[in-house]
């Protein structure tokens, strides 16, 4: 199976993946960074998952979103029937509420003649650890399936199935105008099996709040169903509960098939949050940018010195990173990792995209709370501190830290942004400190990040970094300033590769890691942004159009591409990538209209 044969369902808490052939292989319940209750996309049948197909093994199969939501259609046709499976996780509309049961359905409906469906389902709790107890307790009309171990449980109604070889299996025949529902929930297994749904109801206020969400979403350009997509994927990521935007939904898919580039994404980096966030900000989204606020209010608070680079969905310290052995991993890709040891890492740049994001969130009108430019003050102290310290950089290295140029521009964003936040909006701060840092910062960077009147990966370097696209999105530089045309034509030919950039040279060991990596998706779409903003319409187009052909049939990008082996890596759906996505587009609606 590969990455890109996944697509996503999701209730704005937790999220299932699954596969073209109608398998649900990942789904960590009851949130996104719970243990895994299907774990087979990290494994095979044994550590869990959910199939659901015809029974003949020359069905072909199609499958879509409904509209604007994560209701998904897979369509099966045989030679003489066609079925349609419907996927989706009932959201609830109030967010406050406990997280008492979660659900998922799979209905089926007859389009056309009989078709005969095989289901198999094995329940792996605790990433495959816990064989659970497992019990009949329904009736021949209305079959219940009943496990639990340890504080999970799981119920499923719909279908009888049956023990087979450590797994339940059983068949199921739905004719034309036929409709048949199949319902899994989750639940503490310390409470009574929860009742079943009313599965219409839930489909229908499912599908209206999603498409109701979409609706608002502010963009008209050439793009707009790929951003309109994007987003949706952004909303999935963020937690409906308690405001935290996840990195990506999965663990361990490896960005080096075979190798130990394999990460856990399931949590919530500052800097990811905070540009997914300006993202939304730009298409109309004020109100979740003051819920990430008070997230954010929430997680750091205490002395800025214990700041974290990224913190679990409610804010979570303890990130501690462990493998997991029992797990053989994607495609054999070892070792499989839970927890993430870069929230231990000193990131220097994280600050400074914490408050160019805070500081649009105020631009776009949202008002200070009682402790938000608090915040933001010792955000800007910490910094300060820290001036003279080199760090791991945007792509958390585990090699040597540096003086990395882009984490030295946005500390200078930083120091920017308190500024404005003084002039512009007459708050108080020591306005004068920070711009003598700023300007410290500016001189500083002129001297030590620049080579041969190009912009280097760090101090001292001759390399290039593909972050260095961000710089002009900061506002440290102009785009067509000559120093940043000549690091776009160094990128151009040092991390291009069959089209696509790399984030930096592997090969220089500055990571500290073995092995290599494919070209990052995120680097591309700066690299669109770049020449949509120098007049290089064609070229950004070009590049746009390629990238968007990259995405899957419903839409979903992961980490990297390897255009070698010519399919995504890297865990999915990536937030990096889809949030850049977004951007270039915008980007490119600017030149929709430029005279020619």
């Amino acid at each position: 199976m590969r990455i890109e044969d996944y697509a996503l369902l999701s209730n704005c808490r937790t999220a299932a993946l699954v596969s073209r052939e109608g398998s649900i292989d990942w789904l960590c319940l009851p949130r996104l960074d719970s243990a895994s209750t299907f774990g087979g996309l990290l494994g095979d049948d044994s550590h869990g998952r959910w199939s659901l197909r015809p029974a003949d093994p020359d069905a072909t199969v199609t499958r879509r979103y409904d509209e604007d939501t994560f209701v998904l259609i897979t369509r099966w046709e045989s030679a003489d029937a066609v079925v349609e499976v419907h996927d989706f996780m009932p959201i609830d509309p109030d967010a406050a509420v406990d997280i008492r049961r979660t659900d998922l359905v799979r209905r089926v409906v007859g389009v056309q003649g009989t078709m005969h469906l095989e289901q198999r389902i094995s329940i792996r709790f605790d990433y495959a650890r816990a064989m659970p107890w497992v019990r009949q307790t329904g009736s021949a009309h209305h079959p219940r399936l009943v496990a639990m171990a340890g504080p999970d449980a799981l119920a499923l109604r719909g279908a009888a199935v049956k023990a087979a070889d450590h797994e339940h299996r059983g068949d199921l025949t739905v004719a034309a105008g036929e409709v048949r529902d199949m319902q899994l929930t989750w639940f503490p297994s310390h409470l009574d099996v929860p009742e079943p749904l009313d599965v219409d109801a839930e489909l229908e206020r499912t599908k209206a709040w999603w498409q109701g969400w979409a609706d608002t979403i502010e963009h008209d350009g050439r793009h707009h169903d790929v951003v309109v997509r994007s987003l949706l994927i952004l909303r999935a990521l963020t937690n409906h509960e308690t405001g935290g935007i996840a990195a990506a939904a999965t663990t361990s898919l490896p960005e080096d098939f075979g190798g130990e580039r394999n990460w856990d994404y399931r949590y919530v980096w500052l800097r990811d949050a905070a540009l997914t966030l300006e993202a939304l900000l730009d298409h109309g989204f004020l109100a979740l940018a003051d819920r990430w606020r008070e997230w954010l209010l929430r997680a750091v608070a205490g002395d800025p010195a214990d700041l974290q680079i990224m913190y679990g969905l409610a804010g979570e310290r303890d990130l501690t990173e462990r493998e997991v052995g029992w797990l053989p991993g994607f495609a054999a890709s070892t070792p499989v990792r839970i927890g993430n040891g870069a929230a231990a890492q000193y990131q220097a740049d994280v600050v400074g995209e914490v408050l160019v994001t805070l500081s649009a969130a105020r631009s776009a009108g949202l008002e200070d709370s009682k402790f938000s430019w608090p915040l933001e003050r010792q955000l800007l102290r910490f910094a300060a501190e820290q001036l003279d310290r080199p760090d791991q950089g945007l792509w958390e290295i585990r090699g040597d830290p540096h003086m990395f140029t882009h984490s030295r521009v946005m500390m200078w964003a930083a120091f920017d942004r308190g500024v404005r936040a003084v002039e512009e909006f007459g708050l108080d701060g020591p306005v004068q400190r920070w711009r003598e840092l700023r300007e410290r910062l500016r001189s500083e960077i002129d001297r030590g990040g620049v080579t041969d009147g190009y912009f280097t990966q760090y101090y001292g370097s001759g390399e290039v970094d593909a972050s260095l696209l961000l710089l002009p999105q900061v506002g440290f530089c102009a785009p067509d300033d000559p120093r940043m045309l000549k690091t776009v034509e160094r990128i151009e030919q040092t991390l291009m590769h069959d089209g696509l950039l790399h984030r930096y040279r592997t090969g220089t060991g500055v990571d500290g890691l073995a092995g290599d990596e494919s070209p990052f998706l995120a680097c591309s779409f700066w690299l669109v942004e770049q020449y949509a903003v120098t007049g290089r319409d064609d070229e950004a187009q070009e590049l746009m159009d390629r990238l968007c052909a990259l995405r899957n049939d419903v839409g979903m990008l992961s980490e990297e591409y390897d255009p070698v082996r010519e399919r995504q890596v890297g865990n999915t759906p990536q937030a990096f990538s889809h949030l850049a996505l977004v951007r270039a587009a915008d980007a490119l609606m600017t030149t929709e209209h430029r005279p020619r």
